[in-house]
């Protein structure tokens, strides 16, 4: 079945500004205010298309004379779903204030509004190959053919391109707006909501997972490689956090045969992520290339795991660290505000982007995907023949694959090895031959990512009602407090760096309450006060 998302959503907005315009006469009928009844304007909040269409509506709610209990046991029910809403294959689209954005859903043909469903988003690879926004097509990687199918859920599999790829705040805020709309539609189970991706995806997988972990569960990255966030030419926005990944479990694979991102250049940041208390499972496809023909053999597992971590979603402890420009940044219930100096009185914090490099062998090339910057002089590549400029199509009589940077190739190569490079120099085609002997040059304890600006990092553990905060380069930031989580009838105590910073009563605040529900749309997630914290200096 194929079926537009739109004709769902118009429908939806018309009610909506059916039961607003309800709103509107009963105001202009008696020529006062007259509030709409609790359950109307509740209806009103729940059916908004968009996050500024829930906040719009909140205030229809405090004039009902709605109390915060009430209002907390609506929100926890939720909204009724519709029956009659596209199934199977969905092409789907919004605009935004930068842009237009397509996606495709796959939706069970069995599926019912009685249950929530499990959510699988998944990134498509070959972002840079793709130069223009434009709707899915069949096989571009987007549609169906990317989806890898496994138990059954909803699909949801976003569009990028090589000006808004998956490592850029544009995807960041796509990401966030299709979801919110699938939610708004669908009856998903917020806690089940997973973010997966192929090639440029698994590269995209880890971005999201450094800069937006509330909504997902975990993270599944399969032959995508962290690193690549590094490399000046990704332009990934923003500065990057490995130790944020230490909120959420990961799922990884990669090929040993993989061009790319062979398993020999993955196994050491892999490790380093294991030994600095990232969960994480890997699962290594020694003879797999750049492809997922071990999807068979690896879908139960994939499944499995999922399926074994479902989201907290008011964990007890986080970790997180923010910049510019994501700045006020979040990770569930605390919200980064304002950076400050840090102190350097105060020991520094466990931090995963320093890792200790094993020794690198260096080939002497310097090179963009298999084209030859530079030489090193006296180095192997220089033995061997290369020049700046030359264009290196085959390696040993193996063409170099579209996208593969030769010299990550080669890393996978023992030394010793007779090498046959065929590479275009000008109009011609020339044959190099030798043996792989790079010079191995010593490691070191290095950044993983050099950070461009300042950054501050809050580590919170919660025992009851005791918040206790680890702070570096923050100068305030807010806890959001749940009363799934909180006892808000006794004293909240915080305490930042050593010292409390406050011990009192925290009163639940409505207006609180509804403004997270609007932006949040998720009923395991609500907040019912904000606690802003200065941090001491």
């Amino acid at each position: 079945m194929r079926a537009c998302h739109a004709e769902a959503r118009s429908a939806k907005a018309v009610l909506t500004l059916v039961l607003a315009g309800l709103g509107a006469m009963t105001i202009a009928a008696g020529q006062t205010a007259t509030p709409i009844g609790v359950d109307t304007a509740f209806t009103i909040f729940l059916q908004a298309a968009t996050p500024r269409d829930a906040a719009a509506a909140a205030d229809q709610i405090l004039a009902s004379g709605a109390g915060f209990d009430e209002a907390l046991r609506r929100l926890r029910q939720g909204r009724v779903y519709a029956r009659d809403v596209p199934r199977g294959v969905v092409q789907a689209g919004y605009r935004s204030e930068t842009g237009e954005y397509f996606y495709t859903l796959d939706v069970p043909e069995s599926y019912t509004p009685d249950r929530k469903y499990q959510v699988r988003v998944q990134l498509h690879g070959g972002v840079g190959r793709i130069e223009h926004n434009a709707p899915p097509r069949p096989g571009s990687g987007s549609g169906t053919s990317g989806r890898l199918a496994g138990a059954e859920q909803i699909y949801v599999m976003p569009y990028a391109w090589r000006d808004a790829p998956w490592w850029s705040g544009r995807q960041v805020d796509n990401l966030r707006a299709i979801l919110d709309r699938v939610k708004r539609d669908y009856n998903v189970d917020e806690n089940r909501v997973v973010l997966s991706g192929v090639s440029d995806g698994g590269t995209g997988a880890y971005y999201m997972a450094m800069r937006e972990t509330t909504p997902f569960a975990s993270f599944l990255p399969l032959n995508g490689f962290i690193m690549v966030l590094a490399n000046e030419s990704s332009d990934a926005d923003g500065d990057l956090f490995p130790n944020n990944l230490r909120n959420k479990p990961l799922f990884v694979v990669n090929g040993g045969r993989d061009p790319k991102y062979p398993t020999s250049v993955v196994d050491p940041y892999v490790a380093h992520l294991k030994q600095g208390g990232v969960d994480l499972v890997y699962r290594p496809q020694p003879d797999a290339a750049h492809d997922t023909s071990w999807w068979p053999d690896v879908k139960d597992a994939f499944e499995a795991f999922v399926a074994d971590h479902p989201r907290v979603p008011l964990p007890d402890a986080l970790s997180w660290e923010s910049g510019p420009p994501d700045i006020p940044g979040r990770a569930h219930w605390v919200v980064i505000d304002r950076l400050a100096a840090a102190r350097p009185d105060f020991p520094p914090l466990q931090d995963l982007n320093r890792m200790s490099m094993p020794p690198v062998p260096d080939f002497g090339m310097r090179s963009s995907g298999n084209r030859v910057n530079r030489v090193v002089r006296g180095s192997n590549a220089e033995q061997i023949g290369l020049r700046g400029g030359d264009v290196v199509v085959r390696v040993n009589n193996q063409p170099t694959p579209a996208g593969a940077d030769v010299v990550e190739l080669l890393q996978g190569y023992a030394p010793g090895r007779p090498l046959l490079l065929t590479v275009t120099r000008g109009t011609e085609s020339i044959r190099l031959t030798g043996k792989y002997a790079p010079t191995v040059l010593p490691g070191d304890a290095d950044a993983m990512f050099p950070p461009q600006r300042e950054s501050g990092r809050v580590d919170l553990v919660r025992a009851g009602n005791r918040v206790d905060a680890t702070s570096r380069g923050v100068g305030a930031f807010t806890l959001l407090l749940s009363p799934d989580q909180f006892d808000l009838d006794r004293a909240v105590t915080v305490v930042v760096n050593g010292r409390t910073v406050f011990e009192g009563i925290v009163r639940k605040d409505i207006r609180t309450l509804l403004a997270w529900a609007a932006r949040d749309n998720d009923r395991t997630l609500l907040f019912a006060a904000e606690l802003h914290v200065d941090v001491p200096r």
